[in-house]
């Protein structure tokens, strides 16, 4: 495993930190393969319960490390010393590209990853705050798909993810106008699970609290929600026509009407099993 990232696990908790201090942990070539071999390595870890992605130093992740910029919008992909260039080339047998895969990695792990989010969110990083199952952020942090301000839109994974979390128009509106978000408001928006002071700490006790429960529940509880995430466009639409499709005309669907206009509370029967 690369430097870039540190992986501690104790009793079923993955403490993972991205270790790029000193440059605000920054996305280069090798944290790309870092985050991407990480996911993998966590994914057969046996006995995880549990993992608290976050960063060492003064942020979270400050995005793209533009050292590798250049290579990137260069050669077209030829794979350079760092490895930037290569991050568009696909992932064997996949459905992402390297730079999704370093993102969709962590949402793909079975059990809950949450996101212990500081200083400052920005274009990568922000989309791998996005990957997460759970965020708690620190009230000033900055979170921005920054995207935008270089004149491209979030390409690892976000764009599927993010109007999940907070509607498709608030969704849009951040991609595109790349305008900072704070703590508070990133908590009324949806982006945000919590706010605390120290992001981290929450973030293990939440753990704790999820590795006390049964590991199968939690798995099968991932997997059900995560779910409603897989349907494209066409099958949630066939989905949603078929469900409308059996309430109309249903009993309780008749009782909803009936009691509404006989100003009565409804008299539901449950649904069997």
């Amino acid at each position: 495993m690369s430097n870039r990232i540190t992986v501690d696990v104790q009793d079923g908790i993955a403490d993972v930190r991205l270790n790029r201090g000193d440059k605000m942990n920054a996305v280069d070539g090798a944290m790309f393969t870092a985050l991407i071999e990480t996911a993998d390595e966590l994914a057969a870890t046996f006995g995880l319960r549990a993992v608290v992605l976050s960063g060492n130093g003064p942020s979270w992740c400050a995005g793209l490390d533009f050292a590798g910029f250049a290579s990137m919008a260069g050669d077209g992909g030829a794979d350079d010393a760092s490895g930037t260039a290569s991050i568009g080339a696909m992932t064997e047998g996949g459905i992402t590209h390297r730079a999704q895969q370093a993102v969709w990695g962590w949402r793909q792990l079975p059990v809950p990853v949450i996101a212990a989010v500081h200083g400052v969110a920005f274009g990568a990083g922000f989309q791998l705050a996005i990957g997460c199952d759970i965020r708690i952020v620190h009230p000033d942090v900055r979170l921005s798909a920054l995207e935008i301000r270089w004149g491209i839109t979030p390409d690892m994974t976000v764009t599927r993810l993010l109007p999940g979390i907070v509607g498709a128009d608030v969704a849009k509106e951040l991609i595109w106008t790349g305008r900072e978000v704070g703590g508070e408001e990133a908590l009324r928006l949806g982006l945000a699970t919590s706010v605390s002071d120290d992001p981290h700490a929450a973030a293990m006790d939440l753990a704790r609290t999820i590795a006390s429960k049964s590991p199968e529940a939690i798995r099968a509880g991932k997997r059900l929600v995560e779910a409603a995430y897989a349907e494209d466009f066409e099958t949630g639409f066939a989905h949603e026509r078929a469900e409308i499709g059996a309430l109309i005309g249903s009993p309780n669907q008749v009782e909803s009407v009936t009691a509404y206009f006989e100003k009565r509370s409804p008299e539901y029967v449950d649904p069997s099993a």
